[in-house]
Parts: structure tokens; C-alpha cells; sequence
């Protein structure tokens, strides 16, 4: 019997150790210490990194992936530009408890995370799997610890230094942390915006 896997969801991985001193350096003065230091259960979102020149090639390299993504998947790229929406910088609480429920990402086409603090310790994100239709009739799985097409969640242990990028309907959570170590990464989500809206704003501005 031939199998034809359709209707695929697809993370991608890349390593990028080289980038992590520098980035979370870079992070430093957008972490509030004390809020993290002192209270339980919480996760920290900065303000927007976009706009900052420290994580210039940060942002280059996420939308140039981003597109590549698209590309690879089969949607026509000629026709769209990838436009960081918005990123920032997370770290959970060093009194244990942070956590993210599960959610997805509305009006972004690929998000992504760079873990840029983490172990075998701390918190991982859990994905789920995107088709409702299937959840309304999800079966009992055989074994819930392989990863198969009766998978209803996927955990992925991540590493410092570690790109995930995954199309942003994917719904997703991160388990609660213990706070024996720190947990700290970039969030990233972008948007395909056609390239006929962009070059018509170009024209209105200088005209």
C-alpha cells in the first residue's frame, strides 16, 4: 500500500550558536530582572526589538528564512514581500511557574522562536496538531511518546542556539517551568504582505 502524506505541517530547525552572546547581550536591557526575580508563575514580554540596530541581522536573516519557507512550500513568492511583524524577547520567572497556554498567531504567516537560554530543565514548546476537523474526532493513540499521524501534540526539545520556525496556524504552548534554570528566547512573527500594496504606498509617499 503507497502512502501519500498530504496536508503536512512542517518545523524547521537551524543552529545559530555563533549569534547567542552577542544576542542575549543585546537582550540585557530589555529584561526586567526584578519582575522575573520576584514573582512566581509570570512570563516576561519586552517591547519590540525590531527597530533596535543590535539585532539588524537578526531580523535579515528571519525574513530572508521566512520567504525561503514559503517558497519551499509552494506558495508563490514572486508576488509577496515577509515583513517582520513584531519580535521580542521572553524570559519566565526564576521563582518557577512560567508557562504559555496554547495559541497561535492571527494575521502573521511565520513565527518562530531563537532559544537563546534554556536546558534539559527548563520549559519546551509543545505544538498541536492544526486540524480542528480531526481534533472533534481524535482517536486514543497507541503510544503517545512516538510521533505518528494519530499525533494529537508534539513536544520539541530545543537547545541555546536554536532556531524553530513554523507557519503561524500552528497552534502552540511552552510547559510550565520549574525555575531551577534560566529559560530565555526571541519570539518572532511575520507577515507575506503583497508586493503591489508595499510598491503603491511607495508611489503615494513620493508622489
Amino acid at each position: 500500500m503507497q502512502e501519500n502524506n498530504i496536508f503536512a505541517s512542517a518545523i524547521y530547525s537551524i543552529e545559530k550558536k555563533e549569534w547567542l552572546d552577542h544576542l542575549n547581550n543585546s537582550c540585557e536591557k530589555y529584561i526586567n530582572q526584578d519582575y522575573i526575580t520576584n514573582n512566581f508563575g509570570v512570563s516576561y514580554h519586552s517591547t519590540n526589538l525590531t527597530n533596535d540596530d543590535n539585532f539588524k541581522e537578526f531580523i535579515i536573516f528571519i525574513c530572508k528564512t521566512g520567504i525561503d519557507i514559503l517558497n519551499m512550500q509552494g506558495y508563490n513568492t514572486d508576488i509577496y514581500s515577509l515583513i517582520v511583524s513584531e519580535t521580542w524577547v521572553q524570559e519566565f520567572s526564576k521563582k518557577g511557574g512560567g508557562h504559555h497556554n496554547s495559541h497561535i498567531h492571527s494575521n502573521s504567516h511565520i513565527s518562530g522562536f531563537y532559544f537563546l537560554k534554556c536546558s534539559e530543565k527548563t520549559s519546551f514548546p509543545v505544538f498541536h496538531d492544526p486540524r480542528y476537523v480531526k481534533k472533534a474526532l481524535q482517536l486514543t493513540e497507541k503510544n503517545m511518546n512516538d510521533v505518528t499521524l494519530a499525533s494529537e501534540k508534539v513536544a520539541m526539545k530545543v537547545q541555546p542556539g536554536e532556531f524553530v520556525f513554523f507557519n503561524s496556524y500552528m497552534e502552540h504552548e511552552f510547559t510550565v517551568d520549574n525555575g531551577e534554570e534560566p529559560f530565555r528566547f526571541i519570539h518572532f512573527n511575520l507577515q507575506a504582505v503583497p508586493k503591489q500594496l508595499i510598491n503603491n504606498d511607495i508611489k503615494r509617499i513620493s508622489s
